[in-house]
């Protein structure tokens, strides 16, 4: 069946580079005769009917900007069988023969359920700062986020070695250490403590029993949020108890790292992504998601794409080790 209209959307948590995902789907869209338009409010929107039509002009001048324009919601309605079913008569009567959908892993599990249940083509984007989806090297917003991370960094460290002090800086990622860990490189931190090392050792006394601190006259450790590692006011708590001598403090990074306009790196990357989307439903394509490794845009069933936990790169691992002494 020829693809004459398409729906875009945005789910999930937000992610700098959403925008020019959006636009270049619209664009390359258009570019080729199809249709687009427009979902609010992510999956919601096809449950509620916000839906609105888009031309070349509706995504101008947004390249540039953080967030979503189309707007982002977590729908409880659309993770059900009921919820689903009206979704897929609005697509019905809004004559969208294929989905583009933005978002992280919920927003790709949906998708894939989605998809099965109603034999739609859907194409999926890698919108999400954590970095977390297998099959791809890259996903849109991670970039920006890790910038956005190493800038804050630079300002705590300097109050931090003003007062001699440790610091436990929290950032996102919840089930991954992408952020943390190459936070803490980029930043010139001492250590990241993140999920897939807290499931088999104890990183905090490790961190100070390899003489932390000895020649120091203060100390930034990245923790990644999340019931894993328990986050940095655990950290700090135990570091009081255990560990009185030091003078801690804590630092959550929290929202800030979802803003901000995004880099060029997350532009060029939605940019390719966006279009490549396009091209995979015209090739025939169903159920997969855009992914990029080696530089080389790849198509990543959604099976494969939204499976838990991505491998972090044991060297990254080491050059931290290494560096911080």
């Amino acid at each position: 069946m020829a693809i004459k209209c398409i729906g875009i959307l945005t789910s999930g948590g937000d992610a700098p580079g959403m925008n020019a995902a959006i636009r270049a789907v619209t664009r390359a869209a258009i570019y080729n005769g199809i249709e687009v338009k427009g979902i609010l409010r992510g999956y919601r929107g096809l449950i509620t009917n916000e839906i609105v039509p888009f031309k070349t002009n509706s995504v101008s001048n947004i390249i540039q900007q953080g967030g979503t324009m189309l707007k982002t919601a977590r729908s409880k309605e659309f993770q059900t069988t009921e919820g689903r079913k009206i979704a897929y008569e609005t697509i019905q009567r809004e004559e969208i023969d294929a989905l583009v959908v933005i978002g992280g892993d919920g927003s790709l599990t949906g998708a894939r359920i989605f998809a099965q249940e109603f034999n739609l083509p859907i194409v999926g984007l890698p919108g999400t700062i954590d970095n977390d989806l297998q099959g791809t090297d890259l996903t849109i917003g991670y970039d920006t986020a890790l910038n956005t991370i190493m800038q804050a960094v630079d300002k705590i460290r300097d109050t931090a070695s003003s007062h001699e002090r440790l610091f436990f800086i929290e950032v996102m990622g919840r089930e991954c250490g992408f952020l943390a860990l190459n936070g803490a490189i980029a930043s010139g931190a001492e250590a990241a403590i993140i999920p897939e090392k807290s499931m088999e050792q104890d990183q905090l006394a490790d961190l100070i029993s390899n003489g932390f601190r000895k020649s120091k006259n203060s100390s930034l450790v990245l923790v990644t949020e999340g019931d894993i590692t328990g986050g940095a006011m655990a950290m700090a708590e135990r570091v009081k108890k255990e560990y009185p001598q030091y003078d801690v403090r804590v630092s959550i990074l929290g929202h800030v790292q979802r803003g901000g306009s995004p880099t060029a790196s997350d532009r060029i990357l939605a940019s390719r992504m966006g279009a490549a989307a396009i091209d995979a439903l015209l090739d025939g394509q169903r159920n997969v998601m855009i992914g990029i490794q080696n530089d080389e845009i790849v198509y990543v069933p959604f099976s494969k794409a939204i499976k838990k936990n991505k491998p972090l790169q044991q060297d990254l691992l080491d050059t931290l080790k290494i560096l911080s002494i």
